[in-house]
């Protein structure tokens, strides 16, 4: 419960600096602009996009990549109010959490996605991505069934979280429907209970790369 209020307060207070920063933007670039989201006459623009991602991170101090998906709505070009998910891609062997046991670590995560861009006009811009959900982990091994000839996988352990994400990206506009956005970001979680981990496990930072594309 603890941790639930902490990301919501978190949560909140990010969504009013973007809010902030997304007034204070517009008003330097149009001097007409007269609301948040509203250009010239209080005209709306509207966009969407989707994108790709490719990530990086370190979970136990073990290697391990993220690759996923993010997009939404579009909106004066501004801020984008959407949905985001990775999963986590491994291939080293936990074999210091069970004697006698090779397991890998496998799961993913998503939620609300929610990104204020900073002079969106600019071909060279910065963005703040934040993502807020849930997801889940496991221990799975696999092994070889002489009789059926095949791989079966089994979870050993795993559990379900909440999650919080802010980050920062330097983006390109490199195409009129494609940008290219590199940077990082926070994965802050609630705690983990699973067998000889750590409940803060899978905090830490991420490096990655996007490529979207849309109408922006």
């Amino acid at each position: 419960m603890k941790h639930t209020s902490y990301i919501l307060k978190t949560f909140a207070g990010l969504l009013l600096s973007m809010t902030i920063v997304i007034s204070s933007q517009g008003q330097n670039e149009n001097e007409k602009m007269s609301t948040i989201f509203g250009g010239d006459e209080k005209h709306i623009d509207h966009g969407g996009w989707a994108g790709l991602n490719f990530g990086y991170t370190q979970i136990n101090g073990r290697d391990t990549y993220l690759m996923g998906a993010r997009g939404g709505w579009l909106i004066n070009h501004r801020f984008t109010i959407g949905l985001a998910g990775s999963g986590l891609v491994s291939d080293q062997d936990y074999t210091d959490v069970i004697p006698d046991e090779t397991l890998t670590l496998a799961g993913g995560y998503g939620g609300l996605f929610l990104e204020a861009v900073l002079w969106p006009f600019s071909p060279v811009h910065v963005t703040i991505p934040v993502t807020i959900g849930a997801g889940g982990i496991a221990y799975t091994s696999s092994y070889w069934r002489n009789t059926n000839y095949y791989d079966d996988m089994y979870t050993y352990d795993s559990d379900a979280y909440f999650l919080l994400e802010p980050g920062l990206e330097v983006e390109l506009n490199l195409i009129k429907f494609m940008r290219l956005a590199v940077g990082g970001s926070y994965r802050y979680t609630s705690e983990i209970n699973m067998v000889n981990s750590s409940p803060t496990m899978l905090r830490g930072f991420n490096g990655h790369f996007s490529l979207k594309f849309g109408w922006f």
